[in-house]
């Protein structure tokens, strides 16, 4: 049987698809946390140390293990650092290396390609690269390019996978993970995200179970829907789990959500992603009035055939943009992927790796500052230094690409997963930084530009704790918020 995904205890799904789980959980745990009355007094550099000390050396953190580093911009001063040589478990924060890596090697202006290839109407090939942002809207667009070459029949349908040599799934993912959307596997045919997209609807009567629908049905073929939820009352706490399992086509849904409250979408990862694919294309096709005969999934290969119907990704400067703002794992891989098949090998993460560690060289990233298992945080294998981050973040400070990787990042209380954090303090619209959520995990890296102070560069991890992330992200924030009061005193 397979284990439910538990929002309450998810570790990315807390930052990605949508900023819905941050409030459910948030419900569910009862930390309904007051705002906090956020100081705003000048405060000069000497002050800095024993400030933040006042707040990380807090007896509730007498177990938690900080990481630290502080630094500005203009200068490379260091202001504070606290364990900023030593490897932390760094969660989504590894995606500013991920995205300064591909920005750097591809260029902002680079596309991801997916081809339709035939000679004879009779098979056509379509060859998918990767791009992660494909949906049922570019796949009906392939179609009418076909339609429009006067295609109505096609023979034979193969979708071919594989353009990304090695595993779909991370080796290094837990087994929770790669049951939810934010764990889906990433090959070379991704639609929708890899993602089974469900809704749970409160009922009418207390006591009744949710009502489960799919957000677009055909997905729901030959799925079973074990649904353990109920609809509870106005003062009740809400929480939802999905799972699927891996040797039946079940998916197990449970929790509970509030009469008369909205619905809640809830993600699943696909288990066969190019078969997925090809069937979505399929019926696409079929609704353009393009019959198909046969389909297959087959290995990918080159092509010598024309290309007679291609689409390309938005460029990577906007896909990245989708890596940092939602913290999307999906994208993050695929674009990790992209890297590795520059120089192919047996693995497309372990070479994308290689050209992540040879681009963030050539930034002045030391190599030996980090060991990485993948390239959106997700793995527990990977470790990072907080200093591997600010030296991540001042060379594409100094970068031609500099302004695409800052307006990429979350902005504090105004956009992506720090839309919600900062709210009515002095950190609004002057934080550009990247979140990171694990259990027991919770970091926060990027720039802050301070009113007084020269700009700076931060990272704060916070490891091996046994506290709530509202109460470690409540700490990071006023650590955050110290910077923003600097002057030169």
């Amino acid at each position: 049987m397979g284990n439910l995904c538990n929002l309450r205890h998810l570790r990315m799904g807390i930052e990605n698809r949508n900023q819905f789980i941050i409030a459910l959980i948030s419900t569910f745990i009862g930390l309904a946390t007051p705002p906090i009355a956020w100081a705003s007094d000048p405060l000069c550099p000497a002050e800095l140390e024993s400030a933040i000390e006042g707040i990380i050396d807090r007896p509730e953190f007498a177990r938690s293990r900080w990481g630290i580093s502080i630094e500005t911009l203009e200068s490379d001063e260091v202001l504070y650092g606290r364990d900023r040589e030593v490897f932390f478990i760094p969660a989504s924060t590894v995606k500013l290396m991920t995205t300064a890596a591909a920005l750097e090697e591809l260029g902002p202006n680079y596309r991801i390609r997916t081809s339709i290839y035939s000679d004879d109407n009779e098979t056509v090939y379509i060859v998918g690269r990767g791009d992660p942002s494909l949906t049922d809207i570019q796949l009906q667009e392939l179609a009418k390019q076909l339609r429009d070459r006067g295609i109505s029949q096609i023979e034979t349908l193969v979708a071919e996978d594989g353009y990304f040599p090695g595993f779909t799934v991370n080796q290094n993912w837990e087994w929770e993970d790669v049951q939810a959307g934010y764990g889906a596997p990433v090959n070379s045919l991704i639609l929708h995200q890899n993602s089974l997209d469900l809704m749970l609807w409160p009922e009418a009567a207390v006591g009744r179970p949710l009502r489960v629908t799919w957000v677009r049905p055909e997905q729901g073929i030959g799925w079973e829907i074990d649904n353990r939820t109920r609809t509870v009352g106005t003062g009740d706490r809400e929480f939802v789990e999905i799972g699927r399992e891996f040797t039946r086509p079940v998916i197990r849904v449970a929790g509970q959500l509030r009469v008369g409250s909205e619905p809640e979408p809830v993600y699943a990862a696909v288990v066969e992603p190019a078969a997925n694919f090809l069937r979505g294309f399929k019926t696409i096709l079929e609704r353009e009035g393009i019959v198909v005969n046969t389909a297959r999934v087959d290995n990918y290969s080159p092509h010598s055939e024309p290309e007679i119907a291609a689409i390309e990704s938005p460029p990577i400067s906007e896909l990245i943009k989708t890596v940092n703002l939602e913290s999307n794992n999906v994208f993050t891989e695929a674009v990790l992927k992209t890297l590795g098949v520059q120089a192919p090998t047996a693995d497309a993460v372990e070479a994308g790796l290689e050209r992540v560690i040879s681009n963030l060289t050539a930034l002045g990233v030391d190599p030996g500052g980090y060991a990485l298992a993948d390239g959106s945080g997700l793995s527990r294998h990977n470790l990072v230094s907080p200093q591997t981050l600010i030296d991540t973040l001042g060379g594409m400070a100094a970068s031609p690409q500099a302004a695409i990787y800052r307006e990429s990042l979350p902005v504090a209380g105004v956009s992506g997963t720090l839309k919600g954090r900062f709210r009515d303090s002095a950190a609004v619209g002057r934080v550009w930084a990247k979140t990171g959520t694990l259990t027991g995990v919770s970091a926060l890296a990027g720039y802050v530009e301070p009113a007084d102070y020269s700009p700076l560069a931060f990272a704060i991890i916070v490891n091996q704790s046994n506290l709530q992330t509202g109460e470690l992200r409540d700490a990071i924030d006023a650590i955050v918020l110290l910077l923003t009061r600097l002057q030169s005193c």
